[in-house]
């Protein structure tokens, strides 16, 4: 995503350098998942929470006419914990009824792609926020990406290796590196939401608006 020609209130590149480092979940928060036994475990809390953070990894593809077989991790992310599915048929199968549930929202940047892949998989996305979209309340017209936003909002520098994001997402064994990354990019989602939420930001139009209690209760929607 572009973030390069956006209005001043953007920091810019100096300022986010000087910014503290975002802070990410506790690797002991961060659960990689590769068996349907490990889905199971973590069922109710899957099931039962008001809005997920999303995204989702692919082996990347270097030669011209191939095509991806991904995604080959999803990662799903709330407030304490992040779940880094290593994807299988018995996983795609736990997964499919959590995005086609309209009664939770599921956000995250640039899910575009993301929903191009799923189409291929017959897997049906509902009630998904473009958060990279939410940002017109403060003059910004093109889409916001996540660093960017997480500047803005938190005053926060948060990283994005490349490196990193065009690693092999599809091998067994992920390096710290990866899940720490790929951790990040679902649950940095969810604060951004939670804060548009608080400062009453959020578009009319998002999907179950009358959720938006059960993510923070005891918080009031005003600034």
């Amino acid at each position: 995503m572009n973030d390069a020609v956006q209005p001043q209130i953007l920091p810019s590149k100096e300022q986010i350098k000087s910014f503290p480092l975002f802070q990410n979940l506790a690797f002991e928060q961060i659960h990689v998942i590769h068996c349907l036994e490990q889905c199971l475990t973590w069922a109710e809390q899957l099931n039962t929470a008001a809005v997920l953070g999303f995204d989702s990894e692919s082996k990347p593809i270097f030669n011209k006419g191939e095509v991806s077989t991904g995604p080959h991790l999803i990662q799903l992310a709330t407030a304490q914990y992040a779940w880094l599915f290593q994807m299988n048929e018995e996983t795609w199968t736990f997964l499919k009824p959590i995005f086609s549930n309209r009664d939770q929202i599921k956000v995250g940047f640039g899910l575009k792609n993301d929903a191009h892949l799923f189409r291929k998989k017959s897997v049906e996305l509902n009630s998904v926020l473009e958060l990279s979209k939410c940002f017109t309340s403060f003059g910004l017209t093109q889409p916001v990406g996540l660093k960017n936003a997480m500047a803005l909002l938190f005053a926060v520098n948060f990283p994005k290796s490349k490196s990193v994001s065009t690693s092999n997402w599809a091998k067994k064994r992920l390096s710290p590196e990866q899940i720490r990354y790929a951790a990040a990019d679902a649950y940095a989602p969810v604060l951004v939401f939670e804060e548009l939420l608080q400062r009453g930001l959020l578009p009319k139009t998002i999907p179950n608006t009358s959720l938006k209690l059960r993510i923070r209760p005891n918080k009031s929607n005003k600034p």
